[in-house]
């Protein structure tokens, strides 16, 4: 059984207390985890701190050469990285394949954003009495970096925090998910082997409800970044105080189906946006309102695919669905079920369950108020809702506090594009599910589904910051 321990200037270190890591396929443990102190962590910032003052003076192609080197030794482990994300997340093979390929598009974004970063000119004499100064401005790196992720994509959404922040030549401490942490730790020894100096990585691995405090409050600290609960993410926003701040919260995407939407086309990418990773992602489809004019069709072809897929062991290449990340929210999600099927709800497909598991499950005869329809349920569920006018589905749609992705599929130009300004959502994303991503689109919601963006150009943005230069050219 593999035991850890924390990375805090390029060395492991021990801690008194560890945490055993299980499966969530099997619940058989798979690691004894470092657990972490306050202490451990304000030691590691402490030091990031004194790495970044040496490292800040690194150029642009240093820093770049150091992310390249990065995406080339993934390449080299592609399938023993999947199945870090098979053992520790659940995650499907291919899934998990799909994740590491996107990992590595990641760093190299960044590599290649290392060497763009720029300022502009300002025509000083465009103001009245001023013909002897030149101005301009520089996008400069911020110090130590608070990055908190989440379990759900382990490698990429780390590399959405390390990638951007190395690029301009922030320090971080990493603090991922208590379910995740072998692929975070796995991170060091490439960034150690790619030549990223001692310190600018920090590990610490632990409760986050016991580090958060110090990982967001502490004086040397200059961002946080977190992905993961609104709830907790509030609660980061209450103490981050006058720090830079990047919030990646909850969604309860929607997709509207109009009737000039060839069903046979969109029904593979519809059912696919939903139950990918066991509906255990950001974006995942929740909700679709889908034209009454094909509503029973597209329900039928939606059910009959949905049949299809295979529920089993994430390290079996034929699986397309695996185990919830734990226990405790196959109960939570099956109460939700049994809660709607009291309110009238109809389980089209699916609601069969295990301790681990949930059959990948359609709702209808749904109504707004249910838990299922209104609350993010971040489990393989989706409901499918008739709507009568196209006024009617924005309005459905738009009638949730999140809004991070919301997707259309139309062949009607007009309503296309009313639907990019109507739509309340951070992406408006048109002919695809909203589970669509690519990592250098800008990436974040509105409502309550987040604050500031990512992808790694608008990311290094929320890691810089704007400094402004004069000179008078004559005394």
């Amino acid at each position: 059984m593999k035991e850890t321990k924390l990375w805090i200037n390029g060395q492991w270190v021990d801690t008194k207390e560890s945490y055993e890591l299980t499966s969530p396929y099997d619940g058989k443990v798979i690691a004894k985890v470092a657990k972490a102190t306050p202490q451990d962590v304000a030691y590691a910032i402490e030091s990031a701190q004194e790495a970044f003052k040496k490292f800040k003076s690194s150029t642009a192609y240093e820093r770049a050469e150091i992310l390249y080197r990065v995406v080339n030794i993934m390449r080299g482990r592609r399938q023993e990285f999947a199945e870090i994300l098979a053992l520790e997340a659940g995650k499907p093979l291919s899934a998990g394949l799909t994740e590491i390929d996107r990992t590595i598009a990641t760093y190299q974004f960044a590599a290649e954003a290392a060497k763009q970063v720029s300022g502009e000119t300002i025509p000083m004499d465009a103001a009245p009495g001023v013909s002897d100064r030149i101005g301009w401005t520089r996008r400069v790196p911020l110090g130590v970096v608070s990055a908190i992720t989440p379990f759900n994509f382990p490698f990429n959404l780390v590399a959405h925090k390390l990638g951007p922040a190395f690029a301009v030549g922030n320090a971080v401490v990493l603090k991922p998910a208590t379910q995740t942490p072998l692929s975070s730790i796995v991170m060091a020894e490439i960034f150690k082997e790619a030549g990223l100096p001692d310190g600018m990585l920090q590990i610490v691995t632990g409760s986050g409800s016991e580090l958060s405090d110090i990982l967001v409050t502490h004086p040397l600290v200059k961002k946080v970044t977190f992905t993961g609960s609104g709830t907790v993410g509030l609660k980061i926003k209450e103490k981050v105080g006058l720090r830079k701040v990047t919030l990646e919260l909850g969604s309860n995407a929607g997709l509207i189906i109009e009737p000039s939407a060839p069903i046979e086309k969109i029904v593979d990418r519809c059912v696919g946006g939903a139950f990918g990773f066991a509906g255990q992602v950001c974006i995942s489809l929740q909700r679709i309102f889908v034209h009454q004019s094909i509503y029973e069709q597209f329900t039928k072809a939606f059910v009959e695919t949905t049949e299809k897929l295979v529920v089993g062991d994430p390290m079996d290449e034929n699986t397309d669905v695996s185990a919830m990340i734990n226990p405790k929210e196959v109960t939570r999600i099956t109460e939700w079920i049994e809660e709607a099927k009291a309110q009238g709800a109809t389980v089209a497909t699916g609601g069969t369950f295990t301790e681990r598991t949930l059959t990948p499950t359609v709702m209808t005869n749904v109504k707004p108020d249910m838990k299922i329809v209104c609350q993010e349920t971040f489990a393989p569920i989706v409901s499918i809702v008739p709507y009568e006018t196209f006024d009617k589905a924005i309005d459905l749609l738009n009638k949730s506090d999140l809004g991070l992705n919301a997707g259309i599929f139309t062949n009607n130009l007009e309503d296309a594009m009313r639907a990019a300004d109507e739509l309340e959502a951070g992406a408006v994303i048109i002919n695809d599910v909203p589970t669509f991503r690519i990592d250098n689109m800008p990436y974040g919601g509105i409502k309550k589904s987040g604050y500031g963006r990512e992808g790694i150009k608008f990311a290094v943005q929320e890691m810089t910051e704007m400094k402004f230069i004069t000179i008078k050219t004559k005394l």
